[in-house]
């Protein structure tokens, strides 16, 4: 079975059992909060939400797309026989219709009728149940009707529940489906809303939202060891010439791939958000076309077969053709003025540390990961967080003027003195000291309103941010954190100050740092003074406005969240009991 028929029989499938097809959303999400789009549910958000009518805008309950979708978490895992950037998701999806029972009946017949999977390579897990969502029953008896017991399993919390996205929203247990130990489908059941105390209730409308690695079934369905050698990315290697490694090929195909999808969609290469991702996509591409010193043609022959190959079923490729090859063009004339330089500086190394990387990078603009590339064993031992460390280390104008710091959050109560050393100095402190507000922000949002500022330390170079907490985060929390403060900078939010007497500030929800029962190792409220001033950080034009973080504080703080830069956690750890610190810098 081909790509194209394996797409159309999905499609002609959930058409018959009554869901309307829906074209892919773009690659550039309406949501804010996401980067790029990652799902199919993406675009059907509102509706699982209630703030949509299905009925109204496709006349039925039930929809089923397939959906263009980019994961930049894996750009550094391309290259081995699973991992891509750009991916198709089939999926397909119910807003209060049917549940469980048909969700999973029709699952079986799509593996088994349509795409002849014998039952007994098929098998599942489902949620064992835990104290806040029971085990999950109704599913384990759908499937029984089908599979054989041992074919059931139970799993945890981990990977059989979903959600929420945030900290609140839908959530349910969820189904894994596998064929041969490889997952090809998921079944997420959103039955519950998940309060930010971690309560759940159930919701009025229960939602379905199944999807299927397309690129996975592909591989099963021509029988192929893995997904490169499906029809989808093999034609496409044998452009490229045996002096390229298997490695390379699938990066290369993958990144044009993906490079070809963004620009249809409107992106452009730059140094910020979707267009920092495809440059480093583009950017890789070409130091390999060097190395392998190929002819232009050759990836330039790679691109024109994508767009007409996967033209046929999304249009925007074909319209925007000429567009996509003049900006690859464009991107590649203009890298390969510093390319060959750098990459020969690269050759002369025995080891790249991270000092020798930033470098590298000061001075000839090679990148983190074109280094990581270049270098191989010579720079095995390098890290990101390393070359980030480096990199805000030499944000640091001078050295001498590390002892200038303000404390306690510049907050009036402390001191609310900011002492620099000069006024590049305190632009540094300045953003790094919004960027606290927001980490607190974060914080809160991701662990839950029980976190308080305990302390926090402030200098050009990093910020350290105290608070009360009894754990250690995990790596998925710190990644929600920074994910948290980052989308917030990216937002371009509006700093706004406002003066006032302190139990308005209060009643506002502005953040103090005194407990609610007065004490705290900066004092009471006693210590503010008769009016305070409030910082809130936020979309102001919005109705109602749309506010991340609000605070007493004394300043000094940027216009806009956009001023800031990129923020990174360096480390987490524990200065007492029940009290945790985050050290973090921000990068321009």
């Amino acid at each position: 079975m081909s790509s194209k028929e394996l797409r159309q029989k999905f499609l002609d499938f959930f058409s018959a059992r009554g869901h309307k097809i829906v074209l892919s959303s773009s690659l550039i999400p309406d949501d804010p909060s996401v980067l790029l789009t990652t799902a199919g549910m993406q675009q059907f958000k509102p509706y699982f939400l209630g703030k949509a009518d299905p009925l109204k805008d496709f006349g039925t309950r039930r929809t089923a797309s397939i959906q263009k979708s980019f994961r930049t978490s894996d750009i550094d895992e391309v290259g081995d026989e699973s991992h891509l950037t750009f991916f198709e998701m089939l999926g397909h999806f119910s807003f209060g219709d049917y549940f469980k029972k048909e969700t999973i009946e029709w699952t079986y017949k799509f593996l088994t009728e349509i795409l002849k999977i014998p039952k007994e390579h098929i098998s599942v897990t489902v949620f064992a149940g835990d104290n806040k969502i029971p085990f999950d029953k109704e599913s384990y008896d759908a499937w029984s009707k089908f599979l054989q017991a041992e074919k059931i399993k139970k799993g945890p919390r981990a990977d059989n529940v979903w959600g929420p996205a945030g900290p609140e929203g839908p959530c349910g247990a969820a189904n894994e489906v596998y064929v041969d130990d490889l997952e090809v489908a998921t079944l997420v059941f959103m039955e519950y809303y998940c309060a930010k105390n971690g309560s759940l209730t159930l919701l009025p409308q229960k939602g379905v939202d199944v999807g299927w690695g397309f690129e996975r079934l592909a591989m099963i369905v021509q029988d192929k060891k893995n997904i490169f050698e499906t029809d989808l990315f093999e034609p496409l290697f044998e452009l490229l010439p045996d002096n390229v490694s298997e490695k390379h090929k699938r990066i290369i195909v993958d990144h044009i791939r993906g490079t070809a999808f963004l620009l249809a969609d409107g992106v452009r290469p730059s140094n910020k958000e979707a267009g920092y991702i495809l440059r480093r996509l583009l950017r890789r591409v070409f130091v390999y076309e060097y190395q392998a010193k190929l002819s232009k043609h050759v990836l330039d022959g790679i691109l024109h077969d994508i767009i007409h190959e996967y033209g046929e079923f999304y249009s925007e490729l074909l319209k925007n053709a000429e567009s996509i090859h003049e900006e690859f063009k464009k991107e590649r004339d203009e890298f390969s003025k510093t390319l060959s330089r750098g990459i020969k500086e690269v050759y002369k190394f025995d080891k790249i540390d991270a000092p020798t990387a930033f470098n590298l990078y000061q001075s000839l603009g090679v990148s983190f990961e074109i280094i990581k590339d270049v270098a191989g064993d010579k720079a095995k031992n390098l890290t990101r967080e390393e070359f980030d460390k480096e990199f805000a280390k030499h944000q640091e104008i001078s050295r001498a003027g590390r002892e200038k710091k303000f404390g306690g959050h510049g907050l009036l109560l402390d001191t609310g003195e900011l002492k620099a050393k000069d006024g590049e100095e305190l632009k540094k402190v300045t953003r790094l000291h919004t960027a606290t507000h927001l980490l607190q922000a974060a914080l809160r949002k991701v662990l839950g309103e029980s976190v308080k500022q305990a302390g926090s330390d402030i200098t050009a170079e990093r910020t350290r941010f105290d608070f009360a907490f009894d754990r250690k985060l995990t790596d998925e929390e710190i990644k929600k954190v920074e994910d948290s403060v980052n989308l917030a900078v990216n937002k371009k939010y509006q700093v706004d100050m406002k003066e006032m007497v302190l139990e308005d500030a209060l009643k506002l929800g502005a953040l103090s740092v005194f407990s609610a029962k007065g004490g705290s190792a900066f004092g009471g409220k006693e210590k503010y003074p008769e009016k305070v001033k409030v910082y809130s950080v936020g979309d102001f034009r919005a109705d109602p406005p749309e506010i991340f973080s609000r605070e007493l504080c004394g300043g000094p703080h940027v216009k806009n969240t956009s001023e800031i830069g990129r923020f990174k956690i360096l480390k987490q750890e524990a200065v007492g009991s029940g009290t945790r610190r985050i050290r973090a810098v921000v990068i321009l």
